[in-house]
């Protein structure tokens, strides 16, 4: 690691808060909030304040991490360094696992909002296959192509707020006769945990520290300012479709904030969010597929998942191999999936990924450390607390899942040992 060139450090506080809002300002938005409502009504409100809390702490570990082991693979290596080979592949398989759910919900947002009704899962399919294509040739989603979607996306949510407080008018009542506890702090936690996978990609920040300028105080600030834009950006997307829509009815759609305009008297308006939560589904599809398997290459290289997939294309530079694995995955999971059992499938194994972070976080020396150890235990206790009160069929899909990994980890360590 030590004779790998450095990276520039040409980012300042500024670009660093940018790239971070564009992680997380995605397609989780335009879909998150109908499995939330589900489980929580209006009290998805509080949900959200959780899920950002424990986004929080779950990016201070990993800026903390990737402080001092700048290098790429995130938490399967720190992991690997500060817990073992187990707690690296327990994190790797999470990710991977997550990541491959969050695809398929990402293909599936896209079909909601743009596909013939009917046609939804053909054509979620079909974008997945293309996509897988188009990563296949070595073509990846520049930081250009990031800010354009990050315009993109703002301006059809801008739009969307505009067109529904300044049509008929919402009404407050439609959501805050119920009480935000109506549902209990069980369906609180619950829409946490579904709300958790809108914040995914807020850890890029933390994965900086070769490319900012004094990493040590901008990190930190970029954090706080991502997230805390984030958080006032959903919350008033959060009370806009309730008081558009109500909970039951943003329950009852898989489009959000195009069922949200439509029903006022702004309803042209409706056509541009569609186009805009379509391009943002794509293009977190997009980034999806390139991490996913590039993640998935660096853990066949260490035999955590069969080494066939660790193949690079002598053309196109690229692991062909673990990226057509993943899509014909990704592709079965649209295949017997609902939105939001994908998505709470995601937050289970991308929850448990952060737990690891948290630990690993923890045991670090006091020389490594810039933030307190209570950030780290109460990010670990709250990763726990959201995968418990998850929902049921999400989170045994997850355990087995797991089991599935560790059973394939067992079995390729008694075979390495007979081979030595």
């Amino acid at each position: 690691m030590s004779n790998s060139p450095a990276l520039a450090r040409r980012l300042g506080t500024f670009d660093a808060s940018l790239i971070g809002l564009g992680s997380m300002i995605g397609a989780g938005v335009f879909a998150a909030f109908t499995p939330a409502a589900a489980a929580a009504g209006s009290g998805l409100l509080i949900g959200l304040v959780v899920a950002a809390f424990v986004a929080f702490c779950n990016a201070t570990s990993s800026a903390q991490l990737a402080a001092a082991y700048p290098t790429s693979g995130g938490t399967y290596i720190y992991g690997r360094e500060r817990l073992g080979p187990w707690a690296g592949f327990l994190a790797g398989w999470g990710f991977v696992i997550g990541k491959t759910a969050s695809a398929a919900a990402m293909a599936m947002t896209f079909a909601a909002y743009a596909a013939p009704q009917g046609w939804e899962r053909p054509v979620a399919i079909a974008a997945v296959v293309i996509l897988t294509a188009v990563n296949y040739h070595g073509v990846t989603r520049t930081a250009g192509l990031t800010r354009v979607l990050v315009v993109a996306v703002l301006a059809a949510l801008a739009i969307a707020v505009a067109a529904v407080w300044g049509g008929s008018g919402p009404d407050f009542d439609s959501f805050m006769g119920e009480g935000l506890l109506a549902h209990g702090w069980y369906g609180i936690l619950q829409s946490a945990g579904l709300l958790f996978f809108a914040f995914a990609g807020y850890a890029r920040i933390a994965t900086m520290g070769e490319e900012v300028r004094e990493p040590k105080r901008t990190i930190p600030r970029a954090i706080s300012i991502a997230l805390g834009i984030t958080i006032v950006i959903y919350a008033v997307i959060a009370v806009t479709l309730l008081a558009a829509l109500g909970p039951d009815g943003v329950a009852a759609t898989a489009t959000p904030l195009a069922d949200a305009v439509g029903a006022g008297t702004l309803a042209w308006a409706s056509p541009v969010v569609r186009i805009g939560a379509a391009v943002a589904s794509l293009g977190a599809l997009l980034a999806l597929v390139a991490g996913l398997g590039r993640t998935s290459l660096a853990m066949a290289r260490e035999h955590d998942l069969p080494r066939w997939l660790s193949a690079v294309h002598p053309r196109y530079k690229v692991p062909h191999r673990a990226e057509v694995t993943l899509a014909v995955v990704i592709c079965l999971v649209i295949a017997v999936a609902d939105l939001r059992g994908a998505i709470g499938f995601s937050s289970f194994g991308v929850l448990l990924y952060y737990l690891v972070a948290n630990i690993a976080a923890y045991t670090q020396p006091s020389e490594d450390r810039r933030y307190p150890k209570f950030l780290q235990v109460a990010g670990a206790v709250a990763c726990v607390a959201l995968v418990a009160t998850l929902p049921p069929v999400s989170a045994g899909l997850g355990v087995l899942m797991f089991a599935v990994g560790i059973v394939y980890r067992l079995v390729r360590l008694r075979f390495d040992r007979r081979a030595s």
